[in-house]
């Protein structure tokens, strides 16, 4: 039975679904027969991002003649009248699902190591084919970066093409599974889109034959392809989480790495693929390296102020999985004691009562309830999102974004006021077709910003919040972000109450949605983040200032918000990015244009 959600479309059968339905542990399956790369992805991948990489590697030159009725491939069109979109009979996701490998071309170049250093290039000489493209600096700065100025922990990821003073600070994959990080015993794998031979060579080579847990959420067919693609490396095992309620995905990005030094943990919104390391905006949390609780130690120390050992432990128990019930263990046996930073996960079900609180934005709610500071005229200080996909939000903003949603994000300490006010302004930012045109990547880009026309029509109430995307602040005002943030900011924009980075975008199904009268909650997807409150960092104010230089050092305690602020309202003829219709009127950075079908 063909199934279809605001994530795509896919077969359902019965066959898929162990007998007690939790998730465990599988070891690759070797019945499958090898398939032909030059024939598509080896791995699993969203419509948008197939409609990507045809556009990357088959592109449609832009001539001033063209018309879109001369290109489009399907002749079923509905306008909609008054906002310059034209729908296709496409219909797919709106979640992001890992882009294609690339072509042949592609797949038989690959750079020598010494060639790996970072060059700054401009726009019109990026490389279309970019396997090898190695972002990864000299591991040697990283750890520095870390030994001493960023204490946030808060990283982005290095971006090809842009000036070599916005890398700096920033980590590549490579960076984060260093040796100078620990020596690996062990690490887990937690991710959406997952292209396992990449992957491996990310690690140095002394640890890639390592045990490695790759936690996924594929069924099926395309779990059928993961074991594929895992079945020549005996070191790897997989863990599908299962997904019990229609529609929902294993949306968490986490790394969790066990050396012999201890343990770290990184929770990221990057997929496991090449093309998320490439030129896009994504953000990373870097544990410190968390040390081993001596011998006999109750497997409760070593807790955080922020409980973040306890919450961790809880999520992962969520998997059912005896695999991840391994890493708990681990876990147990270590000091998370400096952890600064609050976990706000989502785990599929439905929860009431105290259990409510646990997950999705209700966890945010209580976390900002319980440890946030109210500040001076918070009445008028805007929540601001930012996101790389949108879910259905309803007919109208009452259903869910103005209602509970608002809610939980304008939640100040103990205050009833801030609990009910509707007043408080929302900030919505999400990159219109011409960021989109004007990017690094060109509207391929736009394969990681899968929101559709089908969705997009039926909330047109939805697009009067929208922001624009821009960053010169990090000199990444062309690369598309792919990174979720979520904040509380003053009227001025100076001042930053709190600050959340996560896999969540705006959607129902990854932070939940209130039934019963309120009286339970409904998440469908994994995902996780992590809080930052300043509290927690030594600061009485209730506020972090917003760092006006991200490549200064001062103020230490300045948060570096990687976007601009404030953020630019949609005006005039600006459209949000909808990726399953045609752009035929201009040319993006490459000359080209798009039609995705």
């Amino acid at each position: 039975m063909l199934e279809e959600s605001e994530h795509g479309k896919w077969t359902v059968s019965s066959s898929d679904e162990s007998e007690d339905g939790q998730a465990d542990c599988e070891k690759p399956s070797t019945s499958l027969p090898q398939q032909d790369k030059s024939s598509g992805p080896h791995y699993p991948c969203s419509e948008a991002r197939k409609a990507a990489h045809k556009r990357k590697y088959s592109p449609l030159e832009f001539h001033s003649g063209n018309s879109p009725s001369e290109v489009l491939p399907d002749p079923k069109r509905i306008s909609q009248e008054g906002l310059g979109w034209c729908l296709s009979s496409s219909d797919e996701e709106e979640d992001c699902k890992g882009e294609k490998k690339r072509g042949d071309a592609a797949a038989t170049s690959v750079r020598p190591e010494e060639d790996c250093a970072h060059k700054e290039i401009a726009n019109d000489e990026l490389p279309l084919n970019h396997k090898s493209a190695d972002l990864s600096e000299k591991v040697q700065d990283t750890w520095d970066l870390l030994d001493g100025g960023n204490p946030f922990r808060f990283f982005l990821t290095k971006v090809k093409g842009i000036k070599s003073k916005y890398n700096r600070g920033a980590l590549h994959i490579k960076d984060i599974l260093s040796p100078l990080f620990g020596t690996l015993v062990s690490s887990a794998q937690f991710n959406y889109c997952i292209d396992v031979e990449w992957l491996i060579k990310q690690y140095p080579e002394e640890f890639r034959n390592k045990p490695l847990l790759v936690v996924h959420g594929e069924k099926r067919e395309s779990k059928a392809d993961l074991h594929d693609q895992a079945k020549p490396y005996k070191n790897v095992c997989l863990c599908q989480a299962k997904l019990d309620i229609a529609f929902g995905t294993h949306h968490t990005k986490m790394m969790l790495l066990c050396y012999e030094e201890g343990l770290r943990v990184v929770i990221h919104t990057s997929n496991l693929i090449e093309d998320d390391w490439y030129q896009k905006t994504q953000g990373i949390w870097l544990s410190p390296l968390y040390p081993k609780l001596p011998p006999g130690t109750l497997g409760s120390a070593g807790e955080s102020r922020t409980n973040f050992k306890s919450d961790l432990i809880t999520y992962l128990m969520s998997y059912k999985s005896p695999a991840l019930s391994e890493w708990v263990e681990i876990i147990k046996q270590h000091d998370l004691s400096e952890t600064s930073v609050y976990l706000v996960g989502s785990t599929p079900g439905r929860y009431q009562n105290n259990e409510k609180e646990k997950w999705g934005h209700l966890k945010l709610r209580k976390l900002l309830k319980d440890h946030a500071a109210q500040v001076p005229d918070e009445d008028s200080w805007p929540v601001i999102g930012q996101f790389s996909s949108i879910g259905s939000m309803g007919t109208n903003q009452s259903k869910w974004l103005c209602s509970e949603f608002r809610q939980s994000l304008v939640t100040l300490g103990n205050s009833a006021k801030s609990l009910t006010n509707q007043e408080i302004p929302i900030n919505l930012i999400y990159p219109t077709v011409d960021d989109v045109r004007q990017s690094l990547e060109g509207y391929p880009a736009g394969g990681s910003l899968p929101y559709s026309i089908q969705t997009a029509q039926k909330q047109l109430w939805l697009h009067s919040y929208f922001h624009k995307w821009s960053a010169e602040i990090s000199g990444r005002s062309h690369a598309m972000p792919h990174i979720k943030t979520y904040m509380r900011v003053s009227p001025d924009f100076q001042k930053v109450a709190w600050f959340l980075v996560t896999s969540a975008n705006l959607s129902k199904a990854a932070w939940g949605a209130l039934e019963k009268s309120g009286a339970q909650l409904m998440i469908r997807s994994y995902e996780l983040g992590v809080l930052f409150l300043p509290s927690e960092f030594g600061l009485d104010t209730g506020y972090f200032q917003v760092k006006e230089n991200l490549l200064s050092d001062e103020p230490a305690l300045s948060f570096p918000v990687p976007y601009d602020l404030p953020p630019e309202k949609y005006e005039g003829k600006d459209r949000p990015w909808i990726w399953n219709i045609p752009y035929t009127r201009a040319p993006d950075t490459h000359g080209n244009m798009w039609v995705p079908k």
